[in-house]
């Protein structure tokens, strides 16, 4: 059973913290390769000292139906059979993080999709040398990040809260 902390499911929380009514949900995902790679508290790391608020997170065996729906724009392309492949290869951690321009930074940290175009210093950069095990996927828009977010969980388990830290971030 998810625990909602302070405020219910679909209520308005901005008076929680007084930035909220203009921050935005991203969705990640940490495919096989990071999970085998031990490399999730590095990623939720990154993300937490950035400032972002984590609000859900679910290790899951992803069925083949789940991906093919999750990729389903890239059905046509001919790596498709693969991808799909590659990401029922193991449980991936699949997470949603909330706050002011979330999906555009949230980018930025991971890196470009193919690894030696991504900067040092980013996911990718720092932990990845081939686009076929470039062990994470995020969102580049609010609406396909909201898409995917009700593809993988339910809205009960999406946790709210009230961080003491957003103060300390944001005006």
């Amino acid at each position: 059973m998810l625990v909602h902390l302070f405020m219910g499911v679909g209520e308005d929380y901005s008076v929680c913290t007084g930035t909220m009514a203009n921050s935005e949900r991203t969705f990640i995902v940490i495919k096989p390769d990071g999970l085998q790679r031990s490399l999730v508290g590095e990623i939720i790391k990154r993300f937490e000292q950035k400032g972002f608020r984590f609000i859900a997170m679910k290790l899951i065996q992803a069925s083949e139906d789940l991906l093919k729906e999750h990729y389903i724009d890239l059905k046509d392309r001919p790596f498709f059979a693969g991808l799909v492949k590659y990401m029922q290869s193991g449980p991936v951690v699949v997470m949603v993080w909330e706050d002011l321009n979330v999906v555009k930074t949230g980018r930025v940290m991971l890196g470009e999709t193919n690894p030696p175009d991504s900067k040092l210093g980013t996911i990718r950069g720092d932990f990845c040398i081939q686009v076929g095990r470039n062990i994470i996927h995020g969102k580049d828009s609010v609406e396909s990040a909201e898409k995917e977010i009700g593809l993988w969980l339910q809205p009960e388990e999406l946790v709210y809260y009230k961080s003491c830290a957003q103060s300390w971030i944001y005006e």
